[in-house]
């Protein structure tokens, strides 16, 4: 975690002056869909632990103010509950009733509840070796985006662009995995550099304030997900105290925007930031 704040903490912006920037643009567009903000909302599971108002809490701020929002597959709140309709948590997945359905034979969920909550749990959870080549059986059950997160290295975004995946989201799942992992930022220059516009790079882990934001967007991101700062303000006031804290980190990027001398998101580029460490930058700062 420390990695990830120093390696934003590193990077410092360049300011341009006597640039007209109002009104200012923070829209993106992902995989054909125009977004009010590069903000998305990161799955995080277990709500519940913060708060009463669970994932529905959450999924209501990010509504209330155009941010995407993303249902971890480990949340206390199940898609029926979030959205009113559709079948047990998983099991409405195409992917998943194609998948159980080879192995059991033609049975569906319904049917074989005890195993299917089984192949559930194993396909979901940690321990389980997964291969590039389930990539090909994935997209032959879902024809909409697929995107793969976790990536760190430039071989395995290569390989995402050569299995044929719509975006990839460089993270290290906020340093709670692995210890000595790189740190994002560190890594999403390359990794733009090296896949271009063949695949949509997002980031997340580490992303604390506005200016974070703008850095990770100039150096290559396309969108930029927030995870803990919400959940924080989901802890201290619900529903409201969520939206409270991504109002104000949107808020936060329109301003660094501003006194940055950019009035749109296409216009962020890698010129506007240099690459300077200060004494006070290797600080701990989660």
């Amino acid at each position: 975690m420390d990695a990830n704040r120093l390696a934003f903490r590193q990077w410092k912006i360049v300011p341009r002056v006597l640039r007209p920037t109002s009104p200012r643009d923070l829209g993106v567009t992902l995989f054909g869909h125009k977004y009010d903000t590069p903000v998305l909302m990161a799955p995080i599971g277990v709500h519940s632990l913060y708060h009463t108002d669970k994932d529905i809490g959450t999924a209501n701020a990010c509504a209330a103010l155009g941010v995407p929002f993303t249902l971890s597959t480990a949340a206390s709140t199940g898609i029926e509950e979030l959205v009113g309709q559709g079948d047990e948590v998983g099991f409405q997945d195409p992917v998943f009733r194609s998948q159980f359905a080879l192995q059991s034979h033609g049975a569906t969920p319904e049917s074989e509840m005890l195993a299917a909550a089984a192949h559930w749990t194993g396909l979901v959870f940690p321990g389980v070796s997964h291969g590039w080549d389930q990539l090909d059986s994935l997209r032959r059950s879902w024809d909409g985006p697929i995107v793969l997160k976790g990536i760190l290295s430039v071989e395995d975004a290569k390989l995402a662009v050569e299995y044929g995946i719509d975006g990839i989201i460089i993270s290290n799942h906020g340093g709670r995995q692995l210890d000595g992992t790189l740190a994002t930022l560190d890594v999403l220059p390359d990794i733009a550099g090296a896949v271009g516009d063949d695949i949509t790079v997002m980031l997340d882990s580490g992303v604390r304030t506005g200016a974070d934001i703008l850095k990770a967007l100039a150096l290559g991101a396309k969108a930029v997900f927030l995870g803990r700062p919400i959940v924080y303000g989901l802890g201290i006031n619900g529903t409201a105290g969520a939206r409270a804290v991504l109002a104000g980190l949107l808020a936060d990027l329109d301003l660094a925007m501003g006194f940055a001398g950019i009035k749109r998101v296409s216009e962020l580029q890698p010129s506007l930031l240099r690459r300077v460490q200060y004494p006070g930058d290797t600080l701990s700062n989660l």
